[in-house]
C-alpha cells in the first residue's frame, strides 16, 4: 500500500503581505495553495493507493466560502482522480459547542466519491475503504466540552478531565487493535499531541489546554504506519523502530516560530510488520528571517545591525523581521530609512523597536500589591516594560490559563 500523508494545511493563513490583483486572494494564501497543489499533484501522478490529511484545513472553524472553493477544488481533483482519500477533522476544523458542523462537512454532507470525512474515533476496514486491503484506526481531534458532555463530567478540574479522555482514546484504541485481522497492515490516523513530541510555534496557542497522547499508545508494534496532524514540526517519533510514527508538519510556515522549519508530507509504503517512509520536501516555501540585536553602545549602531542582515539579494521576497533592544537613550541613532532601503526586495519587513530605560512599577495610590491579583500584577508588570497592548492581552491569555487551575 502507497499512501500520502499530509496535514495541518491551514489555507487561509493571510498574516504578512498583500491581495494578488489578479486572484484577489492574498499572497500569504497563493503560497499554501501552491504547497498544497504540489502534494495533490504527487498523489495523482504517482497514483498513489490512499490520501490520509491528518486534519486542520483551515486556520479556524469558520473558512470564507473563497477559501473553501480553493480547498473544496484541490480535493476534487483527488476525487476525480479516483485516489481513496480520508480527511480527519482537526481543532481548527471543529466548533467547540456540540451538533455544530465542522469546517470540512460538505464532503460529508454530499457524499464525494472516493473522499471520507472522518469526523468521530472509528474503526475502518477494507469495506469502508473502498476494498483497499488495509485497516485505518481513526481518532480525529475530540473537545473537551463534548467528552464532559457525553461523560456527565461537569465540575471536575481540567486535568481530570484530560486524564479520563486520554485513558477512554487508550481503551479505545487496545480495543480496535484486538479485532483488527492480524494479516492486514493497519494504520493510526490522528490529530493529537503526543507525548516526546518536539513543539513548533503552534505550542503557544495550546499551553494548558491539550491532551496529549501516550507514547505507547502510538508505537504499538501493531501498527504498521502512524500518520500524525496537529504538530506543525516535521518528525518521527520512532525513528529506527516500526512502527513510523509520523508528524508531517504544516505545508507552509505559519509564522516566525517556524523560521527554520523545512516542509515536508510523507509518501509510505506499508507493509504487514515493515513500512519505508520517504519524506517529500516542499519546494519554494517562502522564506523568513528572524534577526533580534541587541545594541549595547553609541559606537558604530547602524553598522552593528546591518551586520546581523543577510544581504539584500538574500531577503528577496521574504518575510523579515528585525527587532531592537537598546538603550533609549540610543533611539535617534537608529535610521530606520536605511533599514527599510536595505529590505526593500523583501516582501514584508517588520521592524520591532524595544527602548529600555529603568524603570519602577507604580500602583495607583488607592492600590497596594496585596490588593491586586496575580495577573493583575503581571500586566502592572508588562506595562513597566513598555510592551504593546497586542502582547499584553495574549500574554494575559496564556498567564490566565496557567493560573486560574492553580488558584
Amino acid at each position: 500500500m502507497k499512501l500520502l500523508h499530509f496535514a495541518d494545511a491551514h489555507i487561509d493563513m493571510a498574516s504578512y503581505g498583500r491581495q494578488d490583483p489578479a486572484s484577489g486572494l492574498p499572497l500569504r494564501v497563493l503560497d499554501f495553495l501552491r504547497a498544497l497543489d504540489t502534494i495533490i499533484d504527487t498523489a495523482i501522478q504517482e497514483k498513489v493507493d490512499l490520501v490520509l490529511f491528518a486534519g486542520d484545513a483551515y486556520k479556524d472553524r469558520s473558512p470564507s466560502p473563497t477559501y473553501q472553493r480553493e480547498w473544496g477544488s484541490r480535493i476534487m481533483r483527488l476525487s476525480r482522480a479516483r485516489i481513496p482519500t480520508l480527511l480527519l477533522v482537526g481543532n481548527h476544523d471543529l466548533s467547540p459547542a456540540v451538533g455544530r458542523a465542522h469546517a470540512i462537512q460538505e464532503f460529508e454532507t454530499l457524499q464525494v466519491p472516493y473522499v471520507q470525512v472522518l469526523a468521530k474515533p472509528q474503526f475502518l476496514g477494507p469495506e469502508q475503504l473502498w476494498g483497499l486491503p488495509l485497516q485505518v484506526l481513526a481518532l480525529p481531534w475530540v473537545t473537551r466540552s463534548a467528552f464532559i458532555a457525553r461523560r456527565q463530567l461537569q465540575g471536575n478540574t481540567l486535568e481530570e478531565v484530560y486524564s479520563q479522555l486520554g485513558e477512554a482514546l487508550y481503551e479505545i484504541v487496545q480495543d480496535w487493535l484486538a479485532q483488527a485481522a492480524p494479516h492486514l497492515p493497519t494504520v493510526l490516523l490522528a490529530h493529537a499531541s503526543v507525548q516526546g513530541a518536539e513543539y513548533g510555534s503552534e505550542r503557544s496557542v495550546m499551553l494548558g489546554n491539550d491532551l496529549v497522547l501516550p507514547a505507547a499508545l502510538v508505537k504499538d508494534p501493531r501498527l504498521d504506519y502512524v500518520a500524525l496532524g496537529h504538530i506543525h514540526k516535521a518528525q518521527n517519533l520512532n525513528e529506527g523502530g516500526h512502527p513510523p510514527v509520523i508528524y508531517s508538519g504544516s505545508i507552509e510556515r505559519v509564522d516566525f516560530g517556524e523560521a527554520d522549519q523545512e516542509k515536508f508530507f510523507v509518501l509510505a509504503d506499508v507493509q504487514k510488520g515493515k513500512t519505508v517512509v520517504e519524506w517529500r520536501k516542499i519546494e519554494g516555501i517562502r522564506p523568513f528571517v528572524d534577526r533580534f540585536v541587541r545594541i549595547a553602545s553609541a559606537e558604530k549602531v547602524m553598522a552593528a545591525i546591518l551586520q546581523q542582515l543577510p544581504p539584500p539579494e538574500q531577503l528577496k521576497d521574504a518575510i523579515v523581521r528585525l527587532t531592537l533592544e537598546y538603550p533609549r537613550e540610543l533611539e535617534t541613532l537608529i535610521d530606520e530609512a536605511m533599514l527599510r532601503r536595505h529590505c526593500q526586495s523583501a516582501f514584508e519587513f517588520h521592524l520591532v523597536r524595544r527602548p529600555i530605560h529603568p524603570t519602577r512599577l507604580r500602583l495607583p495610590p488607592d492600590q497596594g500589591v496585596s490588593s491586586l491579583s496575580p495577573l493583575d500584577l503581571l500586566e502592572h508588570y508588562w506595562r513597566s516594560l513598555n510592551m504593546d497592548e497586542g502582547q499584553i492581552t495574549t500574554l494575559k491569555t496564556l498567564a490566565a490559563e496557567i493560573v486560574s487551575p492553580q488558584e
